[in-house]
């Protein structure tokens, strides 16, 4: 048994609960090393948020840079208020739907992979009104904090610019039972605004394509859009230079291990690496690097799609980021460039870019919005969102000691990565954080 391991035993073995023993931990100088293992912008941020708590901090990746991952090319919002999980009534019947269209925003690739239908079992579950409730009231109070942060740590520091910009989030709708619902369901009133079909097309003439298809839209405030790809690189470079950063280490993750002591280890492409602590916040590799020491974590990866088209004279680009909900495409304005990002594959872990999606989401922004990028010249991304079944991501310490998760974050890991660096920075030094503990660890 390990330095700090005895200690945990001893401090459990005397009745002290775990955020007494966090407490202790870190007041006594133990477990102060910690290696967070995926350098995406979870992973980034996480690493920020443990070197300014006080620990001196590895970041591991098997890329040779950050934010090369699910981080690339995502959409772009932080969609601080306006958060929807997936998980919701009504979706089983839209899914099938979906499948069926030609343009459809879901594709299934069934498989005999027991944990897809385990997965899909336990999503399902949770696809009724109250659920989809209460995981939105968790999300929404993530959103807030994860707003915060951002604010804080912008203010706080001199970040290389990543195209930040607080242009709001419009919602449009076509059908008008959706759009009832939607508006009659408002959980940030004060920064949400209902908006008729018309007063969309005034305040975004970049939707003028879609005259007499909307029956309307909700405008929500203080959103804002940024290139997540250059937030992970504009971030490691302030961390690169923070006086409790070690490194950053360009090697694979295979699995966790113990030593003859007792002690985790992780095991990598070229050796064995010790830490007082180990942090997984690598997206959907998490899952098969905790099943490793026996934690089988609900994370399913959903694949989705985005274009980049150069945004050049002549072109009306949205001024606002504009989600069509019914279509389930996002399209926001990132610097220069137009950013269409959209889709659910679910076909296991295949991040190739399928041919047929990006033609598929190149006829929808050409219809829907036909001059608002050089489409001719559009890059195209695919990536893995790690997702939980009720679509909430999961923070904290598991059962194994050492090892703590910051994982499932699904297609919100940009919205959510401040607060849930903040949170789990909290609880590994304090053993508490700024929201509910129970909030967001696993099992939820």
């Amino acid at each position: 048994m390990g330095i700090a391991q005895a200690f945990i035993f001893a401090a459990l073995s005397q009745g002290h609960g775990l955020c007494h023993i966090c407490s202790l931990i870190n007041t006594g100088g133990l477990m102060r090393e910690v290696c967070v293992v995926g350098a995406g912008v979870v992973g980034v941020t996480t690493a920020w948020y443990l070197a300014e708590a006080g620990w001196r901090v590895t970041l591991l990746d098997k890329a040779a840079t950050v934010g090369t991952g699910a981080s690339f090319q995502n959409g772009g919002q932080l969609s601080y208020r306006y958060v929807s999980p997936l998980a919701d009534g009504g979706v089983p019947l839209k899914a099938l739907k979906w499948l069926t269209e030609r343009d459809g925003p879901l594709r299934f690739k069934p498989s005999a992979d027991l944990f897809q239908w385990t997965w899909l079992a336990r999503f399902l579950m949770r696809c009724h009104g109250r659920a989809n409730r209460e995981t939105t009231d968790r999300l929404a109070r993530l959103g807030v904090l994860s707003r915060q942060c951002m604010t804080h740590l912008m203010a706080s520091n001199k970040l290389p610019d990543f195209n930040w910009k607080e242009s709001g989030k419009l919602v449009v709708y076509r059908t008008q039972a959706t759009f009832d619902r939607a508006a009659g369901g408002m959980i940030a009133s004060d920064a949400q605004r209902v908006m008729s079909a018309q007063e969309c097309l005034q305040a975004e003439p970049a939707l003028g394509a879609l005259n007499g298809q909307l029956t309307g839209g909700i405008f929500t405030s203080g959103e804002a859009v940024a290139d997540c790809h250059a937030f992970c690189e504009s971030l490691m470079s302030v961390l690169a230079a923070h006086p409790n950063f070690v490194a950053y280490v360009n090697e694979e993750a295979l699995r966790f291990a113990r030593d003859s002591n007792g002690r985790l280890n992780l095991v990598t492409r070229t050796g064995v690496r010790g830490a007082d602590a180990f942090v997984l916040a690598s997206g959907i590799a998490s899952r098969r690097l905790a099943a490793s020491v026996s934690q089988n974590l609900p994370l399913y990866p959903l694949k989705g799609y985005s274009l980049t088209a150069p945004i050049t004279v002549g072109h009306t680009a949205p001024r606002s980021s504009i989600t069509d909900f019914e279509r389930k495409v996002l399209y926001a304005r990132i610097g220069d460039n137009l950013r269409v990002a959209a889709m659910v594959d679910m076909v296991g872990e295949d991040d190739c870019i399928e041919p047929s999606r990006i033609a598929s989401l190149l006829r929808v922004a050409r219809v829907d919005m036909p001059n608002a990028g050089d489409y001719a010249r559009a890059t195209t991304w695919a990536g893995l969102r790690p997702a939980t079944p009720d679509g909430a991501p999961i923070v904290g310490p598991c059962s194994v000691p050492g090892l703590w998760l910051n994982v499932g974050h699904g297609p919100l890991g940009f919205t959510f990565a401040c607060a849930t660096a903040n949170i789990l920075a909290s609880l590994m030094g304090r053993g508490h954080g700024p929201l509910p503990i129970d909030s967001f660890t696993w099992p939820n």
